[in-house]
């Protein structure tokens, strides 16, 4: 019997549907290194919990290793340390590499997670990216911009879920960026040049470095879209169509790029595009399972649990893939304005057109609190065997439901 560290920050409420899909495994004996007091977890989730050690920094390898420390009365050595957040990759690496545990090192998680390295090791592998460079000062961007020209992208190197990115257009935009970044030696900013495409995910299972399965999703629109104007309501779209032509070019490019990147076992989030000739280049990947309700998605369209599956597989190394019976999307319900959400509407309208099309949602509610995340204040996930009903479903909710803030 297994023992399995979870390392769980705070109880977020996606973090809480992979620790209790790691503490439904049979035959596991599990231990929990966290910020927050064991009476913040869901009683039955508690039940379940063999060893709980509370630490002041769960997010750094140190801190990490206090709690492993305190577990041990209560579950002894630890057989697997795993953790779902992109910023937790590095320091479960190097206390991987430290113990002599099973998983991603501390090196490959660093190709993961710093996006300029990671660019780089692209590059030298001869796998299509986005020219990049990272700058310390404020002549850099000047110069990468006069060789590639406008637009392009800033954005931090260790940066996830497109927070802290922007697109810029002028050199009047580009001083701005960076003068906000204020990028040093120490702490540089990555500046890459725009890509023309539609933009993708390529969510993947690896085994021992073998890719074994995967899953591709369109957005509508673009994530860097999204971040650019606060108002649009977005979407992502998993068709239920698996091997499609036009994705041929990214089935051949991605193993060769996890290759590259030191990806062991778990589950990986690629993001890329399609430019208009149908060739691609691979934006980002993390060594983590994805955000945004993706793993809720990609569940709904197979009809199997993503969640105990990325459990399963992280600490037994098995993974059975599954088919795909239906498309999914989901519809990311953003409010327009500043402050708490006022009113909502369309919800009604929408939910007697739809109706059992609905699978999933957490919908806004009048007072709750603007929502610090690009997700937006709500979301409703739906499904069909027919890729054009999912696609026609999300295209009513986002133009019918209309999400107010303000006071």
């Amino acid at each position: 019997m297994p023992n399995v560290a979870f390392v769980a920050p705070f109880y977020l409420p996606t973090t809480l549907r992979f620790l209790e899909a790691a503490a439904g495994l049979a035959d596991v004996r599990l231990g929990v290194v966290t910020q927050e007091p064991i009476e913040k977890a869901p009683a039955s989730l508690r039940q379940r919990i063999t060893a709980y050690a509370r630490v002041d920094d769960a997010l750094s390898a140190e801190g990490i290793h206090v709690g492993l420390r305190q577990l041990a009365s209560d579950l002894g050595s630890v057989d697997r340390l795993l953790g779902a957040l992109e910023d937790l990759q590095v320091p479960l690496g190097e206390l991987r590499d430290t113990l002599g545990l099973p998983g991603m090192g501390a090196e490959a998680a660093r190709n993961f997670r710093d996006k300029s390295r990671m660019k780089d090791v692209l590059r030298a592998h001869g796998l299509p990216c986005a020219r990049h460079a990272l700058v310390r000062d404020e002549a850099e961007p000047t110069a990468f911009s006069a060789e590639t020209g406008f637009p392009l992208i800033v954005k931090p190197p260790a940066g996830s879920g497109a927070r802290g990115t922007f697109r810029v257009e002028t050199p009047a935009q580009l001083r701005t960026a960076i003068a906000m970044s204020r990028p040093s030696a120490d702490r540089p900013t990555l500046i890459e040049e725009f890509v023309v495409g539609e933009e993708h995910s390529f969510d993947a299972v690896s085994i021992g470095g073998r890719l074994l399965w995967h899953s591709i999703n369109h957005y509508l629109p673009s994530p860097l879209e999204v971040l650019r104007e606060p108002w649009i309501q977005w979407c992502v779209l998993l068709p239920r169509e698996v091997d499609p032509p036009r994705y041929d070019e990214i089935r051949r490019v991605a193993p060769p790029a996890l290759d590259a990147l030191g990806m062991d076992t778990g589950l990986s989030h690629m993001e890329w595009f399609r430019r208009p000739d149908g060739a691609v280049a691979i934006s980002e990947v993390g060594a983590r399972p994805p955000g945004a309700q993706f793993v809720t998605l990609i569940s709904h369209a197979h009809d199997f649990d993503l969640y105990r599956a990325w459990a399963r597989l992280m600490v037994f190394d098995d993974f059975d893939p599954p088919a795909r019976p239906y498309a999914a999307g989901a519809a990311y319900l953003r409010g327009r304005g500043r402050g708490p959400v006022r009113r909502v509407a369309g919800l009604e309208e929408v939910a007697r057109e739809l109706g059992p099309l609905c699978v999933e949602w957490r919908l806004p509610r009048a007072g709750q609190a603007q929502s610090a995340s690009y997700e937006g204040e709500g979301y409703i996930i739906v499904r069909h065997p027919e890729t054009e009903v999912v696609e026609e479903a999300l295209g009513r909710i986002i133009t019918r439901v209309r999400v107010e803030l303000g006071t």
